[in-house]
């Protein structure tokens, strides 16, 4: 509510809801639904024709150099998705700008300075989609920057509404309390004390992915997991059955962290809707019961007609495996040097600098309001990890819907532009 975040998806669904529920607005209606229609066979017809020419990989409109081969090779292109362009219309302008400001940041100046360090901070030898080379600095600042942003933020409100969350009670210790004694039943290898510790952890890590959804659209909650892989897998250690505990603490680390980012699209659409948030609540309640049902039931189907996640299953348990039998207090979880905690660092002062210059700015200077141009750290951390080429087309997305205002706002502000979500 503070930061009004967009929640596009949310926002969206809210608003489709809405325009068949107004009491005078039969012809408005009309023109929004025919909107959304055309916008669809458009949108579809464009998706049909990209999958006949993408149908071999390195094929399709993607894989067009737009800014040069040495652009793409950086991950700078643009990647004809209207999922995103539509994203794009809906979200702030300066959550795109900033998305398209961490792409240019990252790979355009500080990824070949690192590549340039190749062999003195890692092996000359590895590939560049190694977590033990220049895929590691990537994955772990991205998700350092996240956290910084996050759990500032985390902090701020945590400060500001503590005492609302005195003044409540809530039956969820319950639940909590039944899943620290099940997991290690299910788990051997977890016991009761690694649940309780990933329970305590979850909050802050949902809170991140909620905040960084939010704003962009985009649930990280398996980056959040690989945090539950690294932690729980050298802590209970190989010989303990650390494979399994990595794989099983990430699992329920992902589970608590996308599940809070859809409740809070949920709430984000019944916010829009006047849906009471307790009905939102419980909905989520019973859909995920039912889904404790339902899908180790479509997994067993699956299973029998299909080889599910066998090469993918065997890159991870080697991936966990070396991780475990290395010294994570020495950093030879990655094999390189001191130089990435110390970039990690770096990093995080940065993150917590540029949010507390912004929240003082918001205070006390009420003028000019700098600190609406002040790109957003959470936004900047996304593209560090993927690129910059949903970046480029979320900014197409924004330089649209600029010219749809410019050309005609009232249209504009009537039609929305959650259609082209579709």
């Amino acid at each position: 509510m503070k930061y009004n975040l967009t929640y596009p998806s949310g926002t969206a669904t809210a608003y489709l809801i809405n325009c068949f529920h107004t009491p005078k607005g039969a012809k408005l209606a009309k023109k929004q639904v025919g909107s959304l229609f055309k916008t669809f066979g458009a949108s579809f017809i464009f998706a049909a024709v990209e999958w006949i020419f993408a149908r071999e990989e390195g094929h399709g409109f993607g894989s067009i150099p737009t800014f040069g081969s040495q652009a793409y090779a950086k991950r700078f292109y643009f990647d004809f998705s209207s999922t995103y362009i539509g994203v794009g219309m809906l979200c702030p302008y300066m959550v795109n700008i900033s998305l398209l400001i961490g792409a240019i940041v990252s790979w355009a100046i500080m990824w070949p300075m690192i590549e340039e360090k190749k062999g003195d901070w890692y092996s000359a030898k590895l590939s560049a989609t190694s977590l033990h080379g220049i895929q590691g600095y990537r994955v772990f600042i991205a998700i350092a920057m996240m956290l910084g942003d996050g759990l500032f933020h985390f902090v701020y409100m945590l400060v500001v509404t503590i005492s609302s969350f005195t003044k409540r009670k809530s039956g969820e210790e319950n639940y909590s309390v039944i899943s620290i004694i099940v997991v290690p039943i299910i788990f051997h290898s977890l016991k009761w004390y690694h649940v309780l510790v990933a329970y305590l952890i979850a909050p802050i890590l949902a809170f991140c992915n909620s905040y960084g959804a939010g704003l962009t659209d985009w649930s990280l909650a398996s980056n959040y997991g690989k945090i539950a892989i690294l932690t729980f897998s050298y802590w209970v250690g190989l010989e303990n059955g650390g494979v399994i505990a990595g794989l099983a603490s990430c699992g329920l680390m992902m589970s608590i962290v996308d599940t809070t980012y859809a409740l809070m699209g949920d709430f984000k659409a019944g916010y829009l809707t006047l849906t009471s948030p307790r009905s939102m609540f419980f909905s989520q309640l019973i859909g995920t019961a039912m889904g404790c049902v339902i899908t180790p039931l479509v997994l067993r189907i699956f299973n029998n007609a299909y080889r599910l996640g066998d090469q993918e299953a065997h890159t991870r348990h080697h991936m966990l495996s070396c991780i475990v039998e290395s010294h994570y207090s020495e950093w030879k979880v990655l094999e390189v040097s001191q130089a990435l905690p110390q970039a990690l660092y770096l990093v995080l002062s940065h993150c917590y600098s540029i949010n507390l210059m912004t929240q003082l700015l918001e205070k006390f200077e009420t003028k000019y309001r700098i600190y609406r141009f002040i790109p957003s750290p959470m936004c900047m951390a996304i593209p560090f990890y993927l690129g910059g080429y949903f970046a480029i087309d979320m900014c197409v997305g924004s330089l649209l819907l600029l010219i749809w205002q410019r050309y005609d706002k009232r249209l504009a502000k009537i039609l929305d532009l959650q259609w082209l979500l579709v």
